[in-house]
């Protein structure tokens, strides 16, 4: 990233960085709220404070409002060989089709698939039980069309055979699978390829301090895609298209959210997929209510914040729709700035590293 006089914010290469390999996390930091805390004013105009996330009560008031993402993640990524010819074969399931159907295999599944392209229509994947994929059509952006021989159940399979699908950046692949899931995440809400990650660094203690200091909290649920985690190809950010993601906002946290801004105080985002959530609805409906929604709002500098006023996220990958979102809720070059003082200071990078507040 560069200073914004000389770059064109409308490119997807001015959100690129240099991140030194090493700062990538390869796991969690135990207990999870030991991890370190950057706060970084909005505006740009207060100096940084570098603390831990356990004391992230300290930093809050009476009366500001927590929303969590409490989606839980599937093992959706499933591996497997080619039943003619051996090859291993990744299927990692994202989506459920509710109106595609196969006549002799009931519902079909949106899935990634490895090798995708090297795949015909028609290719069986073998699990290690025996069970059957069927590689159907290709979709867009290399999405394949799935399904299972036999009508079987897919969310039975994975229990049964998926893992948890970790970024690829992550390649120490002996981190416990409970780690890569919030304390908060709702069994039902089982339904996401990704993690909420901005979540993974509250503790139970943490949340019972924050109860004792009188900060409340709620829940909304985004079910996180392609539309969060897919990269951005096109040098032209307008270009981009973003997947659909599901969202949901419950009754009772549609009038927390109200009634906080009616007391004037904060609503604080625990997460990029919060923000979508509550700015999408603050979009369609005019305002924070209950039901759900698909959205593809994609965040950018320029965009005009409706319902959240302070952020709690990790540190981003390069030209990710993640990072853009960021930059626009506490402008381009506060973000370079605190970028270069996170780099600086040796904070831990992306899902399992360290956490930015920014307010």
């Amino acid at each position: 990233m560069q200073n914004k006089n000389s770059i064109d914010l409308s490119q997807t290469s001015s959100f690129d960085y240099v991140l030194p390999e090493e700062l990538i996390a390869q796991d969690p930091v135990e207990p999870r709220d030991a991890c370190r805390l950057l706060i970084a004013s909005r505006a740009g105009d207060s100096p940084f404070k570098h603390v831990l996330f356990k004391n992230l009560s300290d930093h809050l008031h009476p009366g500001d409002l927590l929303v969590l993402n409490d989606t839980r993640v599937l093992p959706a990524r499933l591996q497997g060989v080619k039943k003619n010819g051996g090859a291993k074969v990744e299927v990692l399931f994202l989506n459920e089709n509710k109106t595609i159907e196969n006549e002799s295999a009931g519902k079909t599944w949106t899935a990634l698939v490895k090798p995708g392209r090297k795949l015909p229509m028609g290719t069986a994947v073998v699990l290690e039980d025996g069970t059957e994929i069927i590689i159907g059509k290709k979709l867009d952006d290399g999405v394949r069309e799935v399904y299972f021989k036999d009508s079987l159940n897919p969310l039975l399979i994975m229990e049964k055979l998926g893992r948890l699908p970790l970024p690829h950046y992550i390649t120490n692949t002996h981190s416990e699978p409970e780690q890569y899931q919030t304390v908060y995440a709702k069994k039902e809400k089982e339904n996401s390829v990704a993690s909420p990650t901005a979540g993974l660094h509250f503790t139970q203690e943490l949340l019972e301090k924050l109860d004792a200091k009188g900060i409340k909290r709620t829940c909304i649920t985004l079910r996180v895609g392609l539309g969060t985690f897919r990269p951005v190809k096109e040098e032209l950010i307008s270009k981009h298209i973003m997947h659909k993601e599901l969202c949901e906002v419950s009754d009772i946290a549609a009038k927390m959210i109200i009634e906080t801004k009616k007391r004037g105080g904060r609503i604080i985002a625990v997460g990029t997929t919060v923000v979508r959530t509550l700015e999408s609805f603050a979009k369609v409906f005019g305002t924070i209510r209950s039901g759900s929604l698909e959205t593809d709002l994609f965040i950018t500098p320029g965009y005009k914040f409706k319902v959240v006023d302070a952020l709690i996220t990790n540190f981003h990958l390069p030209k990710s729709t993640l990072l853009m979102l960021v930059a626009a809720f506490g402008g381009y070059d506060n973000l370079l700035s605190i970028y270069q003082e996170a780099i600086s200071e040796r904070y831990r990078f992306f899902s399992f590293g360290d956490s930015l507040f920014l307010n």
